[in-house]
């Protein structure tokens, strides 16, 4: 009961500094320390050929349907090293076995889109990857559309929900029951309402890629809604979603532009099978100095909900599946500063703090780009304070190749090469 009066109490205060807060038509927050070691090559690195010619009468619309397909190919070669301890280094009862992950893996992805009518889109993207020969299916989805009124996608794809990659309890989709954590098949309905639109869905994480899938039950599958609305003053998204074995969750995203800084408030309230009510809610912001140089990213959460489990999707360094849900008060604070253009140096820091828990995770780095195609990383993932606390268990590395599950290292060192770069070729008939 007192989580929940602090948790009604933080609501009130973060409702009051989000009144009269203007607009912003864009909105990407790109902090998860994953993406920076798992990003795409440039654009103005991906070569494109087309055999067809667009009139400049075309319509926008008409161009993007016209029958035809795009073929990417695109190649990644890592190696590295990452040495790390199960105790701090600098701890009484720290004992010098260390856990030394050496990786060599290549991947190529092949990528499949085509256009075979107006009303019908396919994607296919199949992953090679070595060692261990494996084959893996990517975004594998249909696009229809119906007389521009409905947009249906089906298959096995991504989808998000919510603003911060901080703590991204808004995002419904990533949330799991006990025991079940694959990746995710949705059918959705996109309806254009206004100056919003209207998402419907239906989502299972029912391992369907097996040689023998079990048959789907009704209990097997989430179902959720999600309404945006786009006003000048600000942009909102209200949510809900459900699957037996979790509490019933909605949620109210905003996100708007102050003094040219982008503000961001999420909630979310959730009411389980014995109608216990919980939530939680943040308030962050972004924005860039120095004439873009140095970008700031710093967020309050509070989490009031209790036992909850989000699925991770797996990275260059981290294992994909579920991990309990950090509770009570958090911050977050995110720095990227690009000091000049050559080798275009990209040094980082995270930091994400859990006072009520004394716990901490501090991630220094840094990426370099010498030449094209080449990148290397640096990076020194670390937990602080508390070894009861949640980073100490939860400040995790693994090489995919090497383990199928996760091991907490809470001091770790790694250094990874990485060459990639892709093509591109179309044709429209």
């Amino acid at each position: 009961m007192k989580s929940f009066y602090i948790f009604l109490c933080l609501l009130i205060f973060t409702m009051v500094n989000t009144i009269n807060l203007s607009a912003q038509d864009q909105f990407l927050l790109d902090w998860d320390f994953d993406t920076l070691f798992d990003e795409p090559p440039p654009e103005e690195e991906t070569q494109s050929t087309s055999t067809a010619v667009t009139p400049d009468t075309t319509t926008v619309l008409d161009s993007i349907r016209r029958r035809g397909f795009i073929f990417d190919a695109d190649f990644r070669f890592s190696v590295g090293v990452s040495p790390g301890y199960t105790d701090y280094p600098w701890s009484d009862s720290f004992t010098r076995e260390m856990h030394l992950d050496r990786f060599i893996t290549m991947r190529s992805a092949f990528t499949i889109d085509a256009q075979i009518s107006n009303e019908l889109r396919v994607r296919n993207t199949i992953y090679f990857q070595i060692p261990d020969f494996k084959i893996k299916l990517g975004d594998f989805f249909f696009d229809y559309n119906i007389n521009d009124n409905v947009f249906i996608r089906g298959g096995k794809y991504d989808l998000a929900w919510g603003i911060t990659s901080n703590f991204n309890f808004t995002n419904l989709l990533a949330r799991v029951p006990e025991g079940v954590d694959g990746e995710s098949f949705i059918l959705k309905a996109e309806i254009p309402i206004g100056v919003g639109g209207l998402q419907l869905l239906a989502l299972t994480r029912l391992d369907m890629l097996s040689a023998n899938p079990p048959l789907p039950k009704i209990n097997d599958f989430g179902y959720g809604a999600k309404y945006t609305l786009a006003l000048r003053e600000a942009d909102f998204d209200f949510g809900f979603f459900y699957q037996e074995g979790m509490p019933f969750r909605s949620i109210l995203s905003i996100k708007t532009t102050l003094w040219n800084t982008e503000f961001y408030n999420e909630y979310l309230l959730a009411i389980d099978n014995n109608f216990n009510v919980s939530g939680a809610l943040n308030l962050g912001f972004a924005n860039d100095y120095f004439n873009g140089k140095l970008s700031v990213n710093a967020e309050i959460f509070y989490n009031g909900e209790s036992g909850s489990l989000i699925y991770e999707p797996e990275t260059d360094l981290w294992a994909a599946g579920a991990s309990p849900f950090i509770e009570g008060l958090n911050f977050a604070l995110n720095l990227t500063y690009r000091p000049w253009d050559k080798w275009s140096p990209r040094i980082f820091l995270r930091l994400l703090y859990a006072p009520m828990q004394n716990s901490a995770q501090l991630i220094p780095g840094i990426r370099l780009t010498p030449l094209p195609n080449l990148e290397f990383y640096f990076a020194i993932p670390m937990a602080l304070g508390s070894k009861e606390g949640y980073y100490y268990d939860q400040t995790k590395t693994r090489i995919p190749s090497y383990y199928n599950e996760r091991t907490a290292l809470p001091f770790s060192v790694v250094f990874m090469v990485t060459l990639n770069g892709g093509f591109r070729f179309s044709h429209n008939f």
